[in-house]
């Protein structure tokens, strides 16, 4: 007798058939309740630095702008001392640490 062994075996098919169907039952989350659970979610991470510290007060941060005698590097985008410039072309200028 010759046995076919691409076919699938009954109870495989079964059990493929009843979770189908388990997954066609199951129900669904609600649309608005999802949305409301990711907005209750970005309510719970304002306020939270990436390590996770709360931070309640504003952070203010003073802006020097950039001296006569300094440059941006066109490599590493650092403000430096021209006492680093190591080359200038094209308008571009590097640093020594990105040019040695």
């Amino acid at each position: 007798m010759a046995t076919d062994y691409d076919e699938v075996r009954s109870d495989v098919k079964e059990t493929q058939d009843r979770s189908l169907e388990a997954l066609k039952s199951a129900s669904a989350p609600d649309a608005r309740s999802v949305v409301t659970e990711l907005e209750e979610a970005d309510a719970l991470d304002e306020g939270l630095t990436p390590g996770g510290e709360i931070v309640s007060e504003e952070l203010i941060v003073q802006v020097v702008p950039q001296g006569a005698d300094e440059f941006t590097c066109s490599s590493c985008f650092l403000v430096r001392h021209r006492s680093q410039l190591a080359r200038e072309s094209d308008g571009q200028s590097y640093c020594i640490e990105c040019e040695g």
